[in-house]
């Protein structure tokens, strides 16, 4: 139970909505988060976390997600209830990867890239599972700078 004032009180630990919408979405999401853990269990400095609320901007709760999967070189491994960018050395995650569920049309996909960009993710990916599709984006070394 939190207390009041405390953190979780601002920055909830649950949006309320589901992991995944049936049991293709759920195998998808697990499968990336696994292997791309699996990929850094030896690195102690990069942190892998799935459908974890990450708060970005200190004093609004309103600028969140909750990447499928998200990467985070440079924070060391460790249970968190949620991510507070600003107390992670301001840290974003460089990596996210989004699994399209049935319902999400293509507006709602290319918004979640937008704001991943404008939140400082430099690498995204989104798999459609259902069309067997795999979509990426980078952002360049000057947009990465600024």
């Amino acid at each position: 139970m939190c207390q009041p004032g405390s953190p979780t009180d601002l920055y909830p630990e649950d949006d309320g909505i589901p992991l995944s919408e049936g049991t293709l979405h759920f195998e998808w999401i697990e499968r990336m988060y696994s292997n791309i853990r699996s990929i850094f269990c030896e690195r102690p400095d990069v942190f892998v976390a799935c459908d974890l609320l990450w708060y970005h901007e200190e004093g609004n709760p309103n600028a969140r997600q909750a990447p499928d999967t998200m990467v985070v070189f440079g924070r060391p491994k460790g249970h968190r209830r949620t991510y507070l960018q600003w107390q992670e050395g301001n840290i974003a995650p460089q990596v996210v990867i989004e699994i399209r569920a049935p319902s999400n049309d293509e507006q709602y996909m290319a918004n979640k890239l937008r704001d991943y960009d404008a939140w400082g993710v430099l690498e995204y990916f989104a798999y459609d599972p259902e069309r067997n599709l795999l979509l990426n984006s980078r952002r360049n070394a000057a947009e990465s700078a600024n």
